[in-house]
């Protein structure tokens, strides 16, 4: 199977970060903690104040940090996008995933992990910043797998909704075309498999190739994953959306986005040439494509910041 897919779905692994608070000539950065599993990186404009707007992002699948690093692929995307938008005076609240402290806790039970928990600790984040009455408006900034959590923690709590690279389809109907594509040999068992596991069903796996996607310890995940429709969840949503997708994108195509256009028609949809998943731009081939995120030198794209930064400061 292609890495893209590898990426997208390899689920746990140890990362490590620092404590240490900076500040840029541009911008103030800080840790927060939100509870024992969630801590982050505050990165406030030097010029703040009561007009200022807060962006919470929220990484996409796999144990992804702060800065949008997975183990063997960094590339400080979301470390990047949160230091462009605070140079644009808007202030962005970037966490580690629970997973993360919970590794370094040793306390991990991934049995136990649901897509419903990254909804929760969502939810508590954007409390937490609501409760402080800091910011003018609250942004939810979803990243791929992120998205579909953003949009319902977003739903009747935040002021606006931004989608990042978010599938329009439920992960189920993803993960067949995406295997019909890099394996298609396994397709069917694959379909099957998830079939059962829309039942509400665990199963023995038999097949080892398929033990990133369906070992025992990650099924109750992908059950509570697979019923979140992003279609259905978009449509809910009665505040300004903004849905953005790169024409390079290997793992969320350009047509996923499309899909939630047409289910939240009111929705502004900017798909930017060239970017990919990671937001990097890519004038190359799907090599150059894949090399990028473990390549934390090249930049993110311009216009991914200053489309963002439209959208907000217009709210």
């Amino acid at each position: 199977m292609k890495k893209s897919l590898l990426l997208m779905l390899t689920l746990f692994s140890v990362f490590c970060y620092s404590q240490e608070p900076t500040v840029n000539p541009s911008f103030k950065k800080e840790e927060i903690s939100i509870n024992s599993l969630l801590n982050g990186s505050l990165y406030s404009p030097l010029k703040q104040n009561k007009k200022t707007n807060l962006v919470i992002l929220i990484a996409g699948s796999g144990p992804t940090d702060r800065d949008g690093n997975q183990k063997g692929a960094t590339n400080n995307s979301l470390k990047y996008l949160s230091e462009e938008l605070a140079k644009n005076d808007i202030a962005v609240f970037s966490y580690d995933k629970r997973i993360i402290a919970q590794m370094k806790t040793g306390t991990v039970n991934e049995a136990a992990l649901t897509f419903d928990d990254f909804i929760t600790d969502a939810t508590s984040v954007l409390l937490f910043f609501k409760n402080q009455k800091k910011y003018n408006k609250i942004i939810i900034a979803g990243h791929s797998e992120g998205s579909l959590i953003g949009m319902v923690a977003a739903n009747g709590k935040a002021d606006a909704f931004i989608s990042l690279a978010g599938a329009g389809r439920t992960i189920d109907a993803v993960l067949v075309e995406q295997i019909a594509k890099q394996a298609p040999f396994l397709k069917e068992e694959v379909q099957n498999n998830l079939d059962i596991l829309k039942s509400g069903k665990t199963f023995e796996l038999k097949n080892p190739m398929l033990a990133s996607l369906f070992r025992e310890s990650v099924q109750p995940y992908m059950i509570s994953w697979i019923k979140y429709n992003p279609q259905i969840e978009i449509a809910k949503l009665q505040i300004p959306v903004l849905l953005i997708n790169g024409t390079k994108d290997l793992q969320v195509t350009t047509p996923e986005a499309e899909l939630l256009k047409k289910a939240k028609p009111e929705a502004e949809l900017v798909l930017i040439e060239n970017m990919n998943h990671i937001f990097k731009e890519i004038n190359g081939d799907d090599t150059e494509n894949m090399k990028s995120y473990s390549d934390p030198a090249i930049p993110i794209a311009t216009k991914l910041t200053s489309t963002i930064t439209t959208f907000v400061k217009s709210l």
